[in-house]
């Protein structure tokens, strides 16, 4: 019994599951479902790096402004999980094609 390779794996799921799941939490979930387990931690490492900065960075309640930067941030994270998730599986998916 073979198991499937790496490229195999990601080429049977659909990207955009991948691309929903990644931006609708923001937390790179579509990687879980990918099983592409180094984007993942460093999404979740961004995520908590960006969340430690607004926690340490004042005593004092945000503003609306640093609630809308932080807010952004995560957006912006979300964001470039999903192209960049989307982007994965559309190479690995013509690499496929191309190999059959």
């Amino acid at each position: 019994m073979s198991y499937p390779s790496r490229d195999e794996i990601l080429a049977s799921s659909k990207g955009w599951v991948a691309s929903f799941l990644n931006f609708l939490p923001g937390l790179g979930s579509g990687y879980l479902y990918q099983r592409r387990w180094k984007p993942y931690f460093f999404t979740i490492i961004a995520t908590t790096a960006w969340f430690a900065l607004g926690f340490f960075k004042g005593d004092s309640e945000p503003s609306q402004v640093e609630q809308i930067i932080g807010i952004s941030g995560l957006f912006f994270i979300s964001i470039v999980t999903v192209i960049e998730a989307n982007l994965a599986f559309k190479k690995v998916s013509n690499k496929t094609k191309a190999e059959k």
